[in-house]
């Protein structure tokens, strides 16, 4: 294995989706054993398109890939498994009933011996220090434990090209360490690692080069050790960028949502959270951190009325009517009180947003009721649509273009842009930045702040401990559906919430 030979050069790779959406435009990139290599750049700017292309989910429509130094066709995943090019996906592709080492074996042709199977799984987890136990179950595991079982399942099936796709998305900054430790391992062990991540502070942590894609084309690369955050983001968007969240210090704040001893199950009777308390304020971002699945869905949902309620109060503190009880509220008395949900997930079109609509009758969805007879008010919804694609930079032929023609980035702008454009009293919002790139995300948390000092009450859900750090002005921690803790955003420590979020005891600052 040469390493000063690449193990994958592309050159002059182009896809075209449909006649005029240009995805990757004539793109070279060259992807070194032993190395980390981070992929940057704006949504839309290619980055995972070329990535499908090399682990066989896409075709190129031009260009070549040459692996271990021979010209090579990639037309399934299976032809990239051939080649040692494995690719771990940000949401798992794992069956939950079955165990880590039935899922990492599931598919494989041949007599399966799951016996010899799993001490094959525990030499590589030996080799390259990972925490698996093969007869484990997958609905047993946590979030680190399954993207673990994927990373080890692309091992198993022989690859030394390895490509990670956002993997720190849902994982605390312990279990981020820990990944990076096992990557460094995989890399002196001459394995080729390509990391796609939006968190800055992670590439200059855990990548040797970076190469960059912007607007479909290459930008260029640079070596890790002589690039800074300003200077990526510079690269990034193709011109300087001010990197430094605004933190206005809340004016007069007053309760506007009290949270008492809330208590939530879901549909299968399981506890998602355990006698929660807290008051978000008027004038102030509170920040809601917690590994994925901890409650913090079930806990906004319950505020807009979606979610059914064991016990607990939830009280909207009205100026004029005084305080009122928003549990036995149906979610349009809730939103009529100005209590704005914004939840961006996995399935971006599958909760708020019709993909077959147009951005004017997205709009549509949330003030159809304006009108005054059977015909309802279009103007306002297309003024709003327009204002959002002009405030947030939505790349889209026009506002009567279908949500589903658009990339995720930008339907995730128009879904957050619809209802921070509501002007609510209540912000709830979710993962309002989850896989924008540098630009967009700076532009929401802008909005967000002017939400803000507009007197809004905030509360936002985010999986980046450093943004929520400099972003909230208090953060809540939940772990296992209970409150840690509530500390200060100025002051606190990304070990601190890291050590919060996993195990019980805190601090309380209410």
């Amino acid at each position: 294995m040469d390493q000063n030979t690449p193990a994958v050069k592309m050159r002059n790779i182009t896809k075209t989706f449909g006649r005029s959406v240009i995805a990757n435009d004539k793109v070279r990139l060259d992807i070194y054993h032993g190395e980390i290599l981070a992929l940057l750049g704006e949504n839309g700017s290619g980055k995972t398109t070329l990535m499908n292309m090399l682990s066989g989910i896409y075709y190129p429509d031009e260009g070549e890939i040459f692996v271990q130094g021979k010209p090579v066709s990639i037309r399934s995943p299976k032809d990239a498994f051939d080649l040692g090019i494995g690719m771990i996906h940000q949401h798992f592709k794992l069956v939950d009933v079955l165990t880590a080492a039935e899922n990492i074996t599931l598919g494989l042709k041949g007599r399966l011996n799951l016996k010899e199977a799993a001490a094959e799984i525990r030499r590589i987890c030996d080799a390259y220090g990972f925490d698996v136990d093969p007869n484990q179950k997958v609905y047993d595991m946590s979030v680190s434990q399954k993207q673990t079982v994927e990373i080890v399942k692309v091992l198993y099936r022989g690859a030394d090209i390895l490509i990670l796709d956002e993997p720190t998305a849902v994982l605390t900054p312990q279990e981020a360490e820990k990944l990076f430790a096992v990557m460094n391992n995989m890399k002196k062990d001459g394995k080729a690692i390509v990391i796609i991540t939006h968190k800055l502070h992670e590439v200059l942590s855990i990548s040797d080069r970076v190469a960059v894609l912007r607007k479909g084309q290459y930008a260029g690369d640079t070596n890790t050790d002589e690039a800074t955050q300003q200077s990526l983001a510079d690269m990034m968007v193709g011109h300087a960028v001010t990197l430094n969240i605004q933190r206005p210090e809340p004016v007069d704040p007053k309760p506007k949502i009290v949270v008492k001893g809330l208590t939530v199950r879901s549909k299968d009777g399981i506890l998602k959270l355990d006698d929660v308390s807290f008051t978000a304020n008027s004038g102030e971002i509170l920040g809601i951190a917690g590994i994925s699945g901890c409650g913090q869905k079930e806990l906004l949902e319950a505020i807009a009325g979606l979610q059914p309620v064991e016990k607990g109060s939830i009280l909207f503190m009205d100026d004029v009517a005084g305080p009122e009880e928003l549990i036995g509220k149906d979610p349009l008395a809730i939103a009529n009180m100005g209590v704005a949900l914004s939840f961006v997930p996995e399935d971006r079109l599958g909760m708020g947003l019709v993909g077959s609509m147009d951005l004017a009758d997205n709009m549509m969805l949330r003030s159809y009721r304006r009108g005054h007879s059977v015909f309802t008010d279009r103007k306002f919804p297309h003024d709003l649509a327009e204002t959002v694609v002009h405030d947030l930079d939505v790349n889209t032929p026009g506002v009567t273009t279908p949500v589903s023609r658009l990339s995720g980035g930008n339907v995730q702008k128009v879904l957050v842009g619809r209802e921070i454009a509501s002007a609510p009293s209540v912000l709830l919002t979710a993962y309002a930045v989850r896989g924008l790139d540098i630009n967009s995300s700076y532009t929401i948390y802008d909005l967000i702040n002017r939400q803000k000092e507009n007197g809004v009450a905030v509360i936002y859900v985010g999986e980046d401990l450093d943004v929520l750090l400099e972003l909230a002005d208090r953060i809540l921690v939940l772990c296992g559906g209970k409150v840690s803790g509530i500390v200060p955003g100025r002051g606190a420590s990304k070990r601190e919430i890291g050590m919060m979020m996993t195990k019980q005891g805190g601090s309380e600052d209410e």
